[in-house]
């Protein structure tokens, strides 16, 4: 695998991964912006309209008729939430020209042409976009929201979030508020697209079996050269020192039947570098099966159906995940406490730090044994403004000791316990 990285304007780069792994070419585009209350539901519904038709493709159907005719070309778009930023993100998968049974088929190039084509030339009427694609979307992005509701453990995530991000830009959700839906229509929406394009920060990715004209192809494609040079608007994470407060404890009821524990903790580090140490002290916590939360909380006291934690490195946050009898709310928070206390203490041995490494390090190297994560992984790189291959990010690991561990334990501290339990 060979990365590089060029900057074909202000505030636009290409990355392009050369492997030849796959027989497919898969192009992302990144589209990083500002996490913001007022823009927040507009960026969340970009996508679903821009994929409804382009210019020259002025339908869905058209557009899925030419993409089976790039020999089962596939095409997904959607949004996400990395630290303070939205992302819009758009995918094109295609087969590679040397497993085409024509010659001279320049498939990179039409599928560059068609991914650039839906993102940055959609369809619109009398300079906007189609009133009827706006309120179908609308509609489907407020099943969405209404929705967040069904899977139970994510919903709690995410109040535990809100709650802990409260009036501030993480805490928002990342496909908007129904409420600001209604304020949304087919001309303010392109007036805001149009602004959007111009002023975000814009990552192109491809992946494949590729040479060195990629950067010509790119260039000069005519939706790339309408766009301008720009300082990008987004949030480059930074260290936060976070003040030490009472613990903000928040309990919600619902018809449920199963309780669903979120305990959100700071990880007050003071340097970048230690991202390595807390995902090792993360690991053994709660990140494995022999985890202390897996064994102690719903192995030995059978007290959880699930327990475990999750390091969130743009925010330096640990999340400890339990699903419970909704009964034993009190003694799983207590014995979650206690092996928050026994890691402070240093009661974990140097076979649990050599597991924990081991595990990371088996998913570090399977990052390039498909097109996506490599990508994600270069582009989390690229939003961090931290460089490291994976050679040097699995020595990094390998460096982390028992007393990096204990430094790291010693800046854990809860900040929110959010538990969803049943009525009644």
């Amino acid at each position: 695998m060979k990365y590089k990285e060029s900057e074909l304007k202000k505030g636009i780069k290409l990355h392009t991964i050369e492997t030849s792994k796959f027989k497919t070419n898969l192009i992302a585009v990144m589209m990083t912006t500002k996490l913001e209350k007022e823009t927040v539901t507009k960026n969340a519904i970009i996508p679903a309209i821009v994929r409804r038709g382009t210019v020259n493709m002025p339908t869905q159907e058209e557009i899925n008729k030419q993409l089976e005719e790039m020999y089962g070309a596939s095409f997904d778009c959607g949004v996400d939430k990395t630290g303070d930023n939205q992302i819009l993100k758009f995918y094109l998968e295609s087969v590679n020209d040397e497993f085409l049974p024509r010659e001279n088929e320049n498939m990179l190039k039409t599928s560059i042409e068609k991914i650039l084509e839906i993102i940055f030339n959609p369809y619109t009427e009398n300079g906007a976009f189609k009133k009827e694609y706006i309120e179908q979307e609308k509609e489907n992005l407020k099943q969405v929201i209404e929705g967040k509701i069904d899977n139970k453990a994510k919903y709690a995530q995410n109040r535990c979030i809100e709650e802990m991000y409260k009036d501030k830009p993480y805490g928002l959700y990342r496909y908007g508020y129904i409420d600001d839906l209604k304020e949304i229509d087919e001309k303010n929406l392109y007036q805001y697209y149009q602004e959007l394009i111009n002023k975000c920060k814009i990552d192109i990715f491809v992946s494949g079996i590729i040479d060195e004209s990629i950067e010509t192809l790119v260039l000069e494609n005519e939706n790339i050269k309408k766009l301008k040079e720009r300082e990008p608007e987004y949030i480059l994470p930074k260290i936060e020192n976070k003040e030490q407060k009472e613990e903000n404890i928040i309990q919600e009821t619902m018809d449920i039947t199963q309780g669903k524990l979120v305990i959100g903790l700071d990880v007050n580090t003071d340097k970048e570098d230690l991202k390595y140490d807390v995902m090792i002290y993360n690991s053994i916590l709660g990140g494995s099966a022999n985890s202390k939360l897996f064994q102690n909380v719903r192995e030995k006291a059978s007290l959880a159906y699930t327990a475990s934690s999750s390091y969130f490195r743009f925010k330096s946050n640990i999340f400890i995940n339990c699903g419970i009898e909704i009964q034993n709310y009190d003694k799983a928070v207590e014995i979650i406490k206690k092996q928050l206390e026994e890691m402070k203490n240093g009661n974990f041995s140097n076979e649990e730090i050599e597991e924990a490494k081991q595990g990371i390090i088996a998913s570090i190297k399977a990052i390039d044994d498909e097109q996506d994560s490599e990508i994600m992984y270069n582009f989390g790189q690229e939003l961090s403004e931290m460089k490291y291959s994976i050679e040097d990010y699995i020595k990094k690991i390998q460096e982390v000791d028992k007393q990096k561990i204990l430094n790291v334990a010693n800046k854990v501290q809860i900040n929110t316990i959010y538990f969803l339990k049943g009525e009644g």
